[in-house]
């Protein structure tokens, strides 16, 4: 029997895979997409039972290949560029392969646990799981509401269990693939190093330079958030996966350079010393980025809390302190 990971080589699936392999649970089905071959590496020290192509994968499980042999999908697998513009590869890579792959599981009553986005939110000011507060800003954000939409039409009728979860900023090993599209803790941990600075953006939609705040939350909190509900099927429901406390991006910077510097045997600064030691500075704010840009998340996860779940998420400043050590344990000079 297989427990179904989809988007296993990227980052969030392969954290998943390694928390459901401390469990001592080997039996992995691992779909991705290797078209970008870099992702092999969170792989390797992963134990998983096989690999299959995205595509296979649902073609198989179409032909009943899997029938009977499959106790839950962990459907993390999807495009996640929020600049990407081509919106009909999102929505057939983002929504449709999703519908098919919740048709299957509802038909053989097969928990279904998948990745949403704070992403549905866009704008917004308010971050509640209700249609009242989604307000999409891009097409990547409109393929994850979408798919909710379509979660919550099936409420009255499903077979088994449906976990949704709207993550928000997510850090933490296993991104480096991501490129541009990586946490800003991994681009601050990266600029630092090479240039002995980091940069964030000058003020926008009135907030003052580095102080747009977002919800990080650790790649690990996430992982346990996942695992609880796949001990739990019999809870179902959309859910916002964050701290529920909004920091800085100014925070973040802090403290990745404390961190760092601490590292090299020095004190570490207050923001104010940082920036007078021009080891943080600020960029002028992307005109790309103009009117299509979150200034501002914080999760609501009283409805997360309400089902049962009651683990501590890590703050930022221990979160991004021990995902520093992580990358400069990997990163030797």
């Amino acid at each position: 029997m297989f427990t179904v990971v989809t988007g296993a080589a990227g980052f969030i699936g392969s954290n998943l895979v390694r928390g459901l392999n401390a469990r001592g649970e080997h039996n992995v089905l691992a779909v991705d997409d290797l078209k970008h071959a870099d992702k092999f590496r969170n792989l390797v020290d992963l134990e998983i039972a096989d690999y299959l192509d995205k595509e296979e994968f649902l073609l198989r499980l179409e032909n009943g290949d899997f029938d009977g042999e499959i106790t839950a999908v962990l459907h993390q697998g999807a495009c996640s560029d929020t600049m990407e513009a081509d919106g009909r590869y999102m929505m057939q890579n983002n929504y449709r392969y999703s519908v098919r792959l919740l048709e299957y599981c509802q038909a053989e009553d097969l928990p279904f646990i998948y990745a949403s986005s704070a992403a549905v939110y866009g704008g917004g000011g308010v971050f509640r799981e209700e249609r009242d507060c989604e307000r999409p800003l891009n097409v990547y954000g409109y393929s994850k509401f979408l798919f909710d939409q379509y979660v919550r039409r099936l409420e009255g009728d499903r077979t088994a269990q449906i976990a949704g979860f709207r993550y928000f900023n997510v850090y933490g090993p296993g991104e480096d693939h991501k490129a541009r599209m990586a946490s800003v803790a991994w681009h601050f941990f990266h600029q630092y190093r090479r240039d002995g600075q980091v940069r964030l953006f000058e003020g926008s939609a009135g907030y003052a330079p580095g102080e747009q705040r977002r919800d990080f939350v650790l790649v690990e909190d996430v992982v346990r958030v996942n695992l609880f509900f796949l001990d739990h099927p019999e809870i179902s429901g959309i859910f916002n996966v964050g701290t529920g406390q909004a920091a800085s991006f100014n925070d973040v910077a802090v403290a990745t350079v404390n961190t760092l510097r601490a590292l090299a045997g020095e004190a570490p600064g207050t923001l104010t010393e940082l920036c007078t030691a021009g080891q943080i500075a600020y960029i002028p704010f992307p005109e790309a980025l103009v009117g299509k840009y979150q200034s501002f998340t914080e999760a609501d996860i009283a409805r997360l809390r309400a089902a049962g779940y009651r683990e501590r998420f890590a703050p930022v400043a221990d979160g991004v302190a021990q995902y520093v050590r992580d990358l400069a344990a990997v990163n030797a000079p």
